[in-house]
């Protein structure tokens, strides 16, 4: 992630915003991905994950237990 991305989120040309924005969501599911494969690691319940995510136990439980 670069400045650059961060200032054209916030800037007033919106494809390059709505650029930047993309970017940083694929950053946080990358982030995400590996944070809950290593919580699963440690023995995190789908519980815990999702009230560490502010997400149903549902709704994380169906975005990464195919990865895992």
């Amino acid at each position: 992630m670069t400045d650059q991305t961060i200032t054209a989120a916030a800037g007033d040309d919106p494809g390059a915003g709505m650029r930047a924005v993309r970017a940083l969501r694929d950053l946080a599911d990358r982030l995400e991905t590996l944070q809950v494969e290593r919580a699963r690691s440690l023995g995190w319940s789908w519980q815990e994950i999702a009230a560490a995510l502010g997400v149903s136990r549902q709704a994380v439980h169906k975005k990464h237990a195919r990865r895992l």
